[in-house]
Order: structure tokens, then C-alpha cells, then sequence
């Protein structure tokens, strides 16, 4: 994970707070997206996968703010973020679209 990575080379005042808030929030990310990749009802899974990623985003912007991230790690970064959020939006947009159209019912051939 980019957070570990970049982690490190956080000031201590910042890794064992900030830091650890990317870490914690990746964690719950990664979290969620288990939950709706296992569940029929993707979508409180997927909407707090969303607000992680948010959060995350938050997290990184300030790290970057209080120099602890260069401007090319901060891209970086944002990157990755950014290709999460398109895949949560994605799999929400696929989520919708088989709750309203379900697969027929094998019972019934």
C-alpha cells in the first residue's frame, strides 16, 4: 500500500497521527470492499467504501499540506485514489443495474 510506503518517511509527529489515520482508513477500505464483493446488496458496502476513500483523500491532502509528501508522491498518490473511486463508481453503476434487472430464477425452466 502507497500509505506504507510513503509512511515512513513522515515526520514522528504526523506518522503516529495522520499517518496512522491513512493506515486505519485503507484498512476499513479494504474492509469494505470484502463486504460487497460478498453480499447480494452491494450498496451500504460500497457507500462507506466511498466515504473511506474520501476520507483518504482528506488524510493525503493534508500530509502533503504539512510538507510530508512531494508533490510528486501527492500525485502519485491522488493516482491511485482516484482509479479506487472510478472502480467503486463502477461497481455501484453495475451493483444498480442487476438489483433492477435480476437473474431469471432456475426454478422456473
Amino acid at each position: 500500500m502507497l500509505s506504507c510506503r510513503f509512511g515512513q518517511n513522515f515526520a514522528r509527529e504526523y506518522k503516529y497521527t495522520v499517518g496512522q489515520k491513512i493506515t486505519d482508513e485503507a484498512m476499513c477500505l479494504i474492509q469494505c470492499i470484502y463486504q460487497a464483493n460478498k453480499s447480494f446488496d452491494k450498496g451500504p458496502a460500497l457507500e462507506k467504501a466511498r466515504e473511506h476513500t474520501e476520507m483518504i483523500r482528506v488524510y493525503v491532502r493534508l500530509m502533503h499540506e504539512f510538507n510530508q509528501l512531494s508533490l510528486k508522491q501527492f500525485v502519485e498518490i491522488n493516482q491511485n485514489i482516484e482509479d479506487v473511486s472510478k472502480q467503486i463508481t463502477a461497481w455501484e453503476s453495475y451493483s444498480k443495474k442487476n438489483q433492477k434487472n435480476p437473474p431469471e430464477s432456475s426454478a422456473l425452466m
